[in-house]
């Protein structure tokens, strides 16, 4: 159990500018992982083990990617009690991402709205932190640990018609690191990023992705599953057509969803005009949509893991029947802290 009550920490960090308590909070778990300090933040893991993708995921409550860009606090992380954590967004080289300031708090509407810009230390970095994480080892010892999803995408500078190239190389970085690797192209934050989500390019994209695991796979003698991270911004023809060419290049699953461009539901508030995508409360219903629409068009079977807007354990059930067999969290850590991530595993393992 947590030896720190979050109310306390958030609101030290609610008194900070977004990213500066963010950097400090990143700081601190690194600081104090495989430490006895760690047991300001520890909790036991609720053990609901679920079989997907030919892993085994200890229970169904995960970290999104963003939280964590640099892979840092892995260790950290895993000590709260997640059955699989999902770190980056990683770009081959390091880039600072978009100008500050670039994240926004909108308490009234428990939501946050970010323009980061996938700013990261880049790949060599990104896989030295894998490395060192204690998690890299124990993978090897532990029956049941937890897993580590590795998230990539493409830097600011490579011009959306080499998009690919970048992915390729993401993919091959990290592959053999990966329990699963996840491809971002839904953030709304890097200049026509999601246009990589059309008929054309979703098609060239997963099928570069699709012949390099088979050769990764082959090559490292273990096969990787890939998931592919989505926008909630998405009509019924075009989720179709995902779901049709995830299947058609054997994706192993699907995340739904990234952040939002929608502003209805926070519409007059301070910072509700800024650039960038809208995560949580407001998310909720949209991207709860969207999962449905996908477990229509995937049928049963095809992996999806639920993101956005769960800021209570009775969310994270929701994105559960609304067809997602797993469920992500990050906005909802900041402010409902960590108790959020065993109240949401326990109150699924006992609803299903």
């Amino acid at each position: 159990m947590s030896l720190v009550p979050y109310a306390l920490a958030r609101r030290f960090l609610f008194s900070l500018d977004p990213e500066t308590a963010h950097e400090l909070t990143l700081h601190a778990l690194a600081s104090t992982q495989a430490t006895p300090f760690q047991l300001a933040y520890k909790a036991s893991r609720i053990e609901d083990p679920i079989k997907l993708a030919g892993l085994t995921f200890p229970n169904r409550v995960g970290l999104a990617a963003g939280l964590d860009k640099n892979a840092r606090c892995i260790d950290a992380l895993g000590a709260i009690g997640f059955g699989f954590v999902e770190v980056g967004t990683v770009t081959p080289l390091p880039q600072s991402g978009n100008p500050k300031p670039r994240m926004f708090r909108l308490p009234q509407k428990l939501a946050l709205i970010n323009r980061l810009g996938f700013n990261n230390e880049g790949l060599d970095a990104f896989i030295a932190n894998v490395k060192r994480s204690a998690l890299h080892r124990e993978r090897q010892t532990r029956a049941t640990p937890m897993l580590l999803g590795l998230n990539i995408g493409k830097n600011a500078a490579t011009p959306i018609e080499r998009a690919t190239d970048d992915y390729l190389i993401g993919l091959s970085g990290v592959y053999q690191h990966a329990d699963y690797v996840a491809v971002n192209i839904s953030s709304p934050n890097t200049k026509n990023l999601r246009s990589l989500q059309s008929d054309e390019a979703l098609d060239g994209l997963l099928g570069a992705l699709a012949k390099r695991r088979e050769a990764l796979a082959k090559q490292h003698g273990k096969r990787t599953p890939l998931f592919v991270k989505i926008a909630p911004d998405l009509d019924v023809a075009q989720i179709d057509l995902i779901a049709s060419t995830l299947r058609r290049h054997g994706m192993d699953g699907v995340i739904a969803t990234n952040t939002t461009l929608a502003r209805e539901a926070v519409q007059g508030l301070a910072h509700a005009a800024e650039a960038g995508g809208l995560s949580g409360a407001p998310l909720l219903a949209q991207s709860n949509r969207v999962i449905t629409q996908l477990r229509t068009a995937l049928g049963a079977g095809f992996p999806i893991i639920g993101v956005g807007g769960i800021m209570s354990a009775q969310d994270a059930v929701s994105k559960i029947r609304a067809g997602a067999d797993l469920v992500q969290i990050y906005t909802g850590l900041i402010y409902q802290g960590p108790a959020l991530v065993s109240d949401s595993a326990r109150l699924i393992k006992a609803t299903f």
